[in-house]
């Protein structure tokens, strides 16, 4: 079944009465019963004994234009580790941790503890970490000779909808991505919206070269700060109809504020599941989905809790090819993982498979072969190979920003991922939104002057008379 025809699928504006004790039992669904796969396999411990874990990590290079963008900010998430995990039963699960970038690395313990022990008990502990926990669920599957997502419930859906990403860039980088994006069968992008940037040019080009039914979704992790700041800029953005989606356009604590947005506005409102509670959400309508992610776990819970409030999402698993054929299991049995799931794989120059992720009309098909339905390109692995990094990866980076008239703004990474977004989120620190603003980075040419003004925007974003 498509997504497109769920019945699910209703009016976003649309608030149903549920009981708030009913929501507050909400828990992981009964996957893990006497009647399903995991159980029925579980009782074949002989087979399902953890016997080996290896472990590699890889540099995966971007791609030109995501590097760019990705240099600036996020260089470290070239950055991946491995796993192949074998059972008694001969079957090998792979799994995929993007290591600065994860609700949890497998650490040397974590393999230690997992080493002998049958590995549907212990899949499902998020605790493991993304590689690890991954590879378990995938050999499990490969013994029972099943889909992985037999393990997380009933399937639901034959296809799942995917979207592109990359972190904001200029209006003509992001114009060329949708291109590309639009041209491999997507038809969605995901980016931020960032005061370093004209985001109404951004939408302005989107809109003068593909269609409508192509949708580009802003995530402006809170920097339109406030209701009465941020409803003018997004009704101009709802002009464009290739506008659909705003994520957490103010900060996801003022329920006041994102109430008032999502009455105002014609683009739906996203918010990171928790923040607040799923209760006040459905109480206030503070937001029309969520995004979810994480450990197997804690994501089961999560959508299942969205689902029981009518609210869809998009499914948050990042990392390279291997992430995303995760995140398609995902996507056969939840109800609500209805709108296109983000997984940045599109990013890397090289996918880490031996075969891409094929989309079509925005849908990539859920595989139905055993396990993730995908295997790593290991002579790829081999080439790609590198000494796992003793902390994260943070090079020196100056970054230029201007207006049309004439305003000069430096900004400078500081060893903190979010040295650009944070002082953004609180007025005052940087001019707001405006028109013709741009931004680029300053290699380091080895000058006086670089090393001034790399010194002096590391305290944060400082304006410069030039």
């Amino acid at each position: 079944m498509r997504h497109q025809t769920f019945a699910y699928q209703q009016s976003r504006r649309r608030f149903l009465q549920r009981s708030f004790a009913a929501l507050a039992a909400v828990s992981l669904p009964a996957v893990y019963d006497a009647t399903s796969y995991a159980a029925r396999i579980g009782r074949r411990p002989s087979q399902l004994k953890i016997v080996d874990i290896k472990r590699k990590t890889v540099r995966v290079e971007y791609r030109e234009i995501p590097r760019r963008a990705m240099d600036r900010e996020l260089p470290h998430w070239r950055y991946a580790e491995l796993f192949q995990v074998e059972l008694l039963s001969g079957a090998v699960g792979i799994g995929e941790t993007l290591l600065y970038y994860t609700w949890g690395a497998t650490q040397d313990d974590d393999v230690e503890r997992a080493i002998g022990r049958n590995a549907a008990d212990i899949m499902w502990d998020d605790s493991l970490g993304a590689g690890l926990q991954m590879a378990l669920f995938e050999a499990v599957a490969k013994t029972g000779g099943v889909p992985v997502h037999r393990l997380l419930g009933h399937q639901i859906y034959d296809t799942t909808p995917l979207s592109w990403w990359n972190i904001d860039t200029p209006p003509e980088d992001l114009l060329a991505e949708c291109i590309e994006a639009h041209s491999l069968g997507y038809t969605a992008y995901k980016t931020k919206g960032r005061p370093w940037y004209d985001v109404w040019k951004q939408v302005e080009l989107v809109g003068e070269k593909l269609d409508p039914s192509f949708k580009v979704d802003m995530d402006f992790n809170d920097t339109l700060l406030t209701a009465e700041q941020g409803i003018p800029i997004l009704k101009e953005l709802d002009e464009y109809p290739q506008c659909d989606i705003y994520e957490s356009p103010i900060p996801q604590g003022d329920i006041a504020g994102n109430a008032r947005i999502v009455k105002e506005i014609r683009g739906k409102v996203a918010m990171h599941y928790g923040t607040p509670s799923p209760s006040d959400v459905a109480k206030s309508y503070c937001c029309d989905g969520f995004v979810i992610g994480g450990g197997a776990s804690r994501l089961m819970k999560q959508a299942h809790t969205a689902a029981s409030i009518d609210r869809p999402f998009w499914l948050q698993l990042v990392g390279t090819g291997v992430t995303a054929a995760w995140s398609l299991q995902f996507g056969a049995v939840l109800t609500h993982a209805t709108w296109p799931a983000v997984n940045c794989h599109q990013l890397y120059m090289y996918n880490t498979l031996t075969e891409p992720i094929r989309v079509r009309e925005g849908f990539a098909a859920v595989p139905t072969s055993e396990g993730i339905g995908y295997e790593i390109d290991w002579n790829l692995a081999e080439k790609m190979q590198v000494d796992k990094p003793e902390s994260r990866p943070e090079p020196k980076r100056l970054l230029r920003t201007t207006w049309p008239d004439g305003r000069v703004m430096y900004t400078a990474s500081n060893g903190t991922v979010n040295w650009m977004l944070n002082p953004a989120r609180k007025p005052g620190n940087m001019p707001y939104f405006e028109r013709g603003v741009d931004t680029r980075q300053l290699p380091d040419d080895g000058s006086a002057r670089w090393t001034e003004l790399y010194n002096l925007a590391q305290k944060g974003p400082t304006m410069v008379k030039e």
